[in-house]
């Protein structure tokens, strides 16, 4: 089931609605493990902080939309768009479980030692599905990506996004939620600060 209505909903009220959310992209399935919450221009690890760019428009329009953005020039997240229009409001897909098109997705990432590790980190599920940075403004709800929200997750855990700084430091933003226990679930990493000459 997609709700569009759920997802007009600030982040980080969605995020951890996300959890055991399916999203599907042809033959791939991925069940979601671990997500983290982005609240545009009041959130300075965001695209958005600084206002809108062609680069982040698609965070400020309809939520349900999927925002695709280069990670260190090399490799392709996905997020969900998330609160009403115009407040560039979104979510980061972490994680995931593969639950249909495994071997598609084996074949994406033949380089994966385990299937937990196929869909575990932003960038690996981006590639396990198949999402380039051309499927950026993707409708979930009649693209040929699709999220289905199924059934409410019966608990998550809560603690400081990956590799994220910001005024207050990593404390001030709690805001990645994940299955605990789960296998899929990426290792957290502290934000490292760029020393300079």
């Amino acid at each position: 089931m997609f709700d569009r209505q759920l997802l007009a909903r600030p982040s980080v009220e969605v995020a951890p609605l996300l959890l055991g959310a399916t999203i599907r992209h042809g033959a791939v399935a991925v069940e979601l493990t671990e997500v983290e919450a982005y609240l545009g221009g009041d959130d300075p690890g965001s695209h958005a902080f600084r206002g809108r760019t062609a680069r982040n428009a698609v965070m400020f329009g309809e939520p349900g939309r999927l925002y695709t953005y280069f990670s260190y020039g090399m490799h392709v997240c996905a997020n969900v768009v998330c609160g009403p229009e115009g407040t560039a409001s979104g979510v980061l897909l972490r994680a995931g479980r593969v639950i249909e098109g495994i071997d598609i997705a084996r074949s994406r990432r033949n380089t994966s030692k385990s299937d937990r590790d196929l869909a575990r980190g932003p960038a690996r599920l981006a590639v396990a599905l198949g999402i380039t940075l051309e499927h950026g403004g993707t409708d979930l709800a009649e693209g040929d990506i699709r999220l289905d929200l199924g059934a409410d997750s019966t608990g998550h855990a809560v603690g400081p996004r990956t590799g994220v700084s910001g005024a207050g430091g990593t404390e001030a933003y709690p805001w990645r939620f994940w299955v605990p226990n789960d296998p899929t679930v990426s290792p957290y990493r502290a934000h490292v600060p760029k020393r300079r000459a």
